[in-house]
C-alpha cells in the first residue's frame, strides 16, 4: 500500500499530487500515455519505454499482480508509472507478487491518485513533455518542477545501446501455452540474427514459433561478425529513444541491404531501416502508445487492430522511390509499414508480436519467413 506522498511535475510547471506506490525517491523522463486496458506488466518491462514516465489511462491498475512469465525483458524498464487508482489487493492464479512490491524491488517510483484523464488531455493538447515524479514523506513541489525542467529531451538521445544485451547469445524459448504450461520450440530451419536495440522477448518467442533458430547480438555488434554467422535473415528489434543518433545501426543496416540479406524491422528497427534506405524520421506530437490502434494494409485494404509504442515515425514524404508504403495509421495517417522494392526487406512501426495482444499482425512473421525462403531458393 502507499507509503509516501508523491508529486508529478511537468516541464510546463503543472503539478499533480498523489500517493507513492513504488520506491521512494525521484525520477525524470518523457511523460506519455498508454490507452491499453490490460498488460501493465508487459508495458513496464518493455525496453521501448526506457526513459519514459508511463501514464496508464485504464483507471484500475495492479488488480492482477505480476509474475515472471509475463516479463518482456529481464527487468522493469520504464522510468516511472502514473495511475489513477491502485487497488488494496490483487487476485490472479498466476500472480507471484503485487505491482507495488515489484516497483519497490526494482527501485522504480510510481504515483497513484492522479487525474489521468486530465493529464492525458493536457498531453494530447500540448504534446508529450518531460516530467518528474518525487515520492517522499514531504515532497518538494519546486524540486519536482526543477527536475522536470532539467530533464533531457527524448530527441537526440540514443537509448538503444544502453538497453541492449552485453554479448551475443542464443534464444530458444517459444511461446507459453497457458493451458498446458509448456513452452513451444521451433525447428530451427532458418537462422535469424536479431539486432537487440531493446528487444521484447515476444519478438524472439514468435521467431522460434515460426521455426527459426535465433542468435541475439548487441546493438553495436560489428556487421562483419553478423555476416560471419551466415544468417538467413536479420531482425531489427524495437527499442527506445531517437533513431537518428544510432549511426552505427544505420550503417550496419545499409551494408545488410547491399548484401541482400532479408530484413524485418519492428518499431525502432523499422525506423532505422527507413533511415538506412534514405528516408527521414520525425518526432511525433504525443506518439502512439496503446493496444487499440487501427492500421490499414495499403495493398489489401484490410484493417488491423494493433499494439503501438513509439514517439518517432518515418516521414512518408521523404521515402525514396525504392521504398514502398505498406501500412498507414487510421488515427492520424502516419506511416506504419514499408517494404523495399529491390531488396528482401520490410518494416512495421507497431508491435505485431504484441503480448498480451492484439495479435492481428502476427502473420508478418510468416511473411519474414517467406522472404528468407525465397532468398534461399
Amino acid at each position: 500500500m502507499p507509503q509516501h506522498k508523491a508529486i508529478l511535475a511537468l516541464q510546463d510547471g503543472t503539478l499533480f499530487y498523489g500517493l507513492g506506490i513504488g520506491a521512494a525517491g525521484a525520477s525524470t523522463g518523457e511523460v506519455v500515455f498508454n490507452t491499453a486496458m490490460s498488460g501493465y506488466q508487459e508495458i513496464l518491462s518493455d525496453p521501448s519505454y526506457a526513459g519514459q514516465l508511463v501514464t496508464l489511462t485504464m483507471p484500475h491498475i495492479g488488480n492482477t499482480g505480476v509474475n515472471d512469465a509475463d516479463m518482456e525483458s529481464d527487468r522493469l524498464r520504464a522510468a516511472g508509472l502514473i495511475v489513477r487508482h491502485y487497488p488494496r489487493s490483487f487476485s490472479s492464479w498466476r500472480a507471484e507478487q503485487s505491482l507495488s512490491q515489484w516497483l519497490k524491488a526494482s527501485g522504480v517510483v510510481a504515483i497513484a491518485g492522479v487525474d489521468t484523464r486530465s493529464l492525458t488531455a493536457l498531453l494530447r493538447e500540448k504534446g508529450a513533455q518531460n516530467g518528474a515524479i518525487v515520492c517522499d514523506p514531504d515532497p518538494d513541489p519546486e524540486l519536482a518542477r526543477r527536475l522536470a525542467a532539467e530533464c533531457l529531451p527524448m530527441t537526440g538521445q540514443d537509448l538503444a545501446a544502453d538497453n541492449s544485451c552485453k554479448a551475443p547469445h542464443e534464444w530458444s524459448e517459444g511461446s507459453l501455452d497457458l493451458d498446458s504450461g509448456e513452452v513451444a520450440s521451433g525447428s530451427g530451419r532458418y537462422h535469424v540474427v536479431c539486432y537487440d536495440f531493446g528487444v521484447k522477448h515476444n519478438i524472439l518467442r514468435l521467431l522460434v514459433d515460426a521455426g527459426c533458430r535465433v542468435t541475439v547480438v548487441p546493438a553495436r555488434h560489428p556487421v562483419d561478425e553478423v555476416l560471419a554467422l551466415s544468417p538467413d535473415g536479420v531482425m531489427l528489434s524495437n527499442g527506445p529513444g531517437d533513431p537518428e543518433p544510432c549511426d552505427y545501426a544505420i550503417e550496419a543496416i545499409g551494408r545488410l541491404l547491399e548484401r541482400g540479406v532479408p530484413l524485418f524491422g519492428i518499431c525502432l528497427g523499422h525506423q532505422l531501416l527507413g533511415l538506412a534506405a534514405g528516408a527521414r524520421t520525425v518526432k511525433m506530437k504525443f506518439g502512439h502508445h496503446g493496444a487499440n490502434h487501427p492500421v490499414k494494409d495499403l495493398e489489401t485494404g484490410q484493417v488491423f487492430i494493433t499494439s503501438q509504442n513509439h514517439g518517432f515515425a518515418i516521414d512518408e514524404d521523404s521515402l525514396p522511390g525504392s521504398v514502398v508504403a505498406t501500412h498507414r495509421s487510421l488515427f492520424d495517417g502516419s506511416l506504419q509499414g514499408i517494404r523495399i522494392s529491390d531488396r528482401p526487406a520490410m518494416g512495421f512501426q507497431g508491435h505485431p508480436e504484441a503480448s498480451p495482444g492484439p495479435h492481428d499482425l502476427r502473420p508478418l512473421f510468416d511473411r519474414f519467413v517467406e522472404l528468407m525462403s525465397a532468398a534461399n531458393r
